[in-house]
């Protein structure tokens, strides 16, 4: 079944095919191909793995900010999300103090908002951010679901309670357009019957800058559950698959992550683009597996160690169901410059690894950003990032990024 309703879905008779040019330094050879089908909607297709370009962060952050211990302001515990303002200055979620906190380019501390409460611009638990126009900051606040929207000099404006929108599942998180429209995702009402056999279901919402119902964009697919014997709860199948949704500027994606497809509509939710790549050797192996289950139990200290649980005997059980097949991203965001960027899912024992498009549908470069860093924020020349260090400190730093054409 096709998860797209038809408002998302294009017919599919493919008409022209050109080759779109890089442009910029890309050999030849290393574009995608467009096509256009019967309704105008454009396919680009690409293979990354043929592609030499990659991008790369400096040695050093030019901005980072936490510590340790010492002044409050600067310790963070949790940061949700991150996002960068118009003159340079960077605006950070701590799930902590329930705070969202302003910092200079220079790093000092410009202003908090929010704090833990009920009342108006108080937060729950805040979990994402993004920056409109005129640095306004929306932010997201659950249970239950509504935004609180901020100026940059720590006003607080209004909150946001989308209609008829309650139990959002921040994963994927969905976002906000410039014109303030919002793209929440919550999962339907009704069970899976817990025996891996149907996937959850995500329905894709848009709302209006007053929290009024749009349109229902899709239903996608989450994660298969079930239930193995001695275990209470609900475990998902190893290596399983669970659909992603991004929204920024006008732009909004989403995929399955079951096939090498991004689906790409615009600021009206009109499909205009499908961005599809190759991606080889998603097949599962018996090795793959038991080195899933090994790098498990290293990392949570095996049966009988302190905090050893009935849960962490399933997530290696050899009951646990396996997916047959690697899901293609695990992550998905969109860029302040309009690039798309997709975590692929990793595999055992591999680093890290992104893949950039450009709006056009090119492949951009590839991108490992390391162990220690977690994207936040990609600019058209910088990454924001969480750093955790060998001790658990957490601190938002900004990178230079660059491309390499190779």
């Amino acid at each position: 079944m096709n998860p797209f309703p038809n408002s998302v879905r294009g017919a599919m008779g493919i008409g022209i095919v050109a080759v779109a040019a890089c442009g910029d330094g890309t050999p030849a050879g290393r574009s995608s191909t467009v096509a256009a089908d019967s309704a105008g909607i454009q396919i680009a297709t690409s293979d990354p793995w043929t592609a030499e370009a990659r991008c790369a962060v400096g040695d050093e952050p030019v901005l980072s900010i936490g510590a340790r211990e010492g002044d409050a302001s600067r310790t963070f515990f949790r940061v949700r999300a991150a996002a960068r303002l118009s003159d340079g200055s960077v605006a950070v979620v701590d799930g902590s103090s329930r705070e969202v906190r302003v910092f200079a380019e220079t790093g000092a501390h410009l202003v908090s908002m929010g704090g833990r409460g009920e009342g108006p611009g108080e937060f729950a638990s805040p979990w994402l951010l993004w920056v409109l126009p005129g640095d306004t900051l929306w932010v997201g606040d659950y249970p239950p679901w509504r935004f609180n929207i901020f100026s940059a000099d720590g006003a607080f404006v209004r909150s946001v309670a989308p209609e008829d929108f309650s139990l959002h599942t921040l994963v994927p998180p969905g976002g906000v357009l410039d014109g303030g429209s919002s793209v929440n995702v919550t999962q339907a009402t009704g069970g899976t019957g817990g025996d891996f056999a149907t996937p959850l279901k995500y329905l894709v919402i848009a709302h209006g800058p007053d929290g009024g119902v749009l349109d229902t964009l899709a239903t996608l697919p989450g994660k298969r559950l079930g239930s193995l014997p001695g275990f209470a709860g609900f475990v998902e199948p190893l290596f399983e698959a669970s659909s992603l949704v991004a929204a920024r500027s006008s732009t909004v994606a989403m995929t399955t992550a079951r096939e090498p497809e991004v689906r790409i509509l615009d600021g009206t939710f009109r499909l205009r683009r499908i961005i599809r790549w190759s991606d080889p050797d998603r097949e599962v192996t018996g090795a793959q597996v038991r080195a899933a289950r090994e790098d498990y139990v290293a990392r949570h200290g095996g049966p009988g160690s302190p905090g050893w649980s009935a849960g962490h005997d399933a997530a290696v059980s050899d009951d646990r169901p396996v997916a047959d097949a690697f899901p293609t991203a695990s992550d998905l965001m969109i860029g302040r410059d309009g690039r798309l960027w997709l975590k692929r899912y990793a595999r055992p024992g591999r680093e890290p690894s992104w893949m950039a498009f450009r709006a056009n549908g090119d492949f951009h470069c590839h991108f490992r950003p390391g162990t220690e860093l977690t994207p936040l924020e990609f600019g058209a020349a910088y990454l924001l990032a969480l750093h955790r260090d060998d001790v658990g400190v957490e601190r938002v730093v900004t990178y230079q990024l660059t491309r390499n054409p190779g």
